[in-house]
């Protein structure tokens, strides 16, 4: 399909918040997560999780990258398998925080930091991917929020080299739901599609740092009518809320209709009018 007649865009959940984005010539992975079933991700100050599910692929499986999208650096967006396996000289487009501690660190020494609102792009001879970094909360107290690393949403805008863009992704990254995200689609309407990070992820003393059900159809509202595909959910002990809620939840709101499936391994599609396939009622 040329770029004239609306390339789509496919997505493939490899488990977690790890997807692989193909639009035109580029490809992209997002929060590269490859720790397998009884490993451990470190989430900081002494915290771990064990992972529950093995990703659908390994890192050593994937097909050449152009850059990758990292919400944030934590053990289950960025862990040991990623870190070596992943070529150091891709672009890392994330927060700041994470991009001074993956050069300085880890080598990747391509990492670029974006400010809330900041773009980058990313191209090559037929293809721009532009990457809009978007508000993000990881708790809800202030305390809390020092004590985790900076998280940020992303829009990802796909399209033709200098052209307009064709297809809007948003990615919500680690955030709780909050009123700052209502800006989000007052300033890019048209999102053809919302990937939600979920899984209701509970620190010990019950601090929620991941939106529950209630906050993901909190969310999804705020973000009508785009589609809503639900991921980082059930992979990990500290996620207390699963899929399974959130799909009863966002049902019960009169949201079935805005439901996209995309099974662990398999694969979504957006076109420049829309993604699916839709969940039925």
């Amino acid at each position: 399909m040329s770029h004239r007649d609306g390339e789509p865009l496919e997505i493939q959940l490899i488990g977690n918040a790890t997807l692989l984005l193909r639009y035109g010539g580029m490809t992209l992975l997002t929060d590269p997560n490859f720790l397998h079933k009884g490993q451990y991700a470190y989430l900081g100050r002494g915290l771990v999780s064990r992972r529950l599910r093995d990703p659908a692929l390994d890192v050593g499986e994937l097909p050449a990258l152009d850059g990758v999208l990292l919400s944030h650096l934590h053990g289950d967006h960025f862990d040991r398998v990623a870190r070596r396996g992943l070529d150091a000289g891709l672009p890392v487009v994330t927060t700041p925080h994470a991009a001074r501690r993956l050069a300085r660190w880890h080598g990747f020494g391509r990492a670029v930091g974006l400010e809330t609102w900041q773009e980058h792009v990313l191209r090559n001879a037929d293809t721009e991917v532009r990457v809009t970094a978007l508000p993000g909360r990881h708790a809800g107290s202030p305390w809390l929020r020092r004590l985790l690393p900076p998280v940020m949403g992303s829009l990802v805008r796909f399209g033709p080299a200098g052209s307009r863009p064709e297809i809007s992704l948003y990615i919500s990254g680690d955030t709780l739901d909050f009123d700052g995200l209502e800006e989000i689609p007052r300033r890019f309407p048209g999102i053809r599609l919302a990937v939600l990070h979920l899984g209701g992820t509970t620190l010990p003393g019950g601090m929620l740092v991941t939106m529950d059900a209630e906050q993901g159809v909190a969310l999804a509202r705020r973000l009508a009518p785009s589609p809503v595909l639900p991921v980082h959910y059930g992979d990990y002990t500290v996620m207390k809320s699963p899929l399974s809620s959130f799909l009863a939840a966002a049902r019960a709101a009169g949201l079935a209709d805005r439901l996209v499936h995309c099974p662990r391994g398999g694969h979504a599609v957006v076109t420049p009018h829309g993604a699916g396939p839709r969940l039925p009622r």
